[in-house]
């Protein structure tokens, strides 16, 4: 038996839940929340929504034993339905340019390269989780949403 997905923002007696399962590498950043999906009580993948303007979808992640069943679309639909009700009109997301997978997924979905140049990064940044290296080419798509 298939067990319904719920996708909901995470909450604060949730926190120490969802980190044994998943990386929240932006938890306590400060400038978004994370919406988390789940199994019953497990958490299954999630997605971060900035507060940006316009706002960005990041950080979206799926437990490996997850894939390929439709949790990246229900959460993309969540944080898009996060965005609306928060007055945004469109959605930015980065994402890699050596990532077809991805890129696959989010043109699936309505995104669109915004034609802004790719942005190439190398650097260090801090994460909840400690020091990341960064060596990638990020390209910049948006949505706009049905408001």
């Amino acid at each position: 038996m298939r067990r319904e997905i719920e996708i909901h923002p995470l909450r604060d007696i949730e926190v120490d839940v969802a980190i044994e399962h998943l990386g929240l590498a932006r938890l306590n950043q400060g400038d978004g929340n994370y919406l988390v999906a789940w199994i019953g009580n497990t958490p299954v993948g999630h997605a971060y929504l900035t507060r940006d303007d316009p706002p960005s979808l990041q950080d979206l992640e799926v437990h490996s034993e997850h894939r390929q069943r439709g949790v990246a679309t229900q959460l993309v639909a969540a944080v898009e339905a996060e965005a609306v009700r928060r007055g945004a009109t469109r959605l930015r997301l980065s994402v890699s340019a050596t990532n077809p997978a991805a890129q696959a997924l989010y043109r699936s979905l309505g995104f669109a390269d915004t034609g802004l140049a790719p942005r190439r990064i190398h650097a260090t940044i801090t994460i909840r989780t400690g020091p990341l290296n960064v060596d990638d080419t990020l390209l910049t798509w948006e949505k706009l949403l049905a408001t």
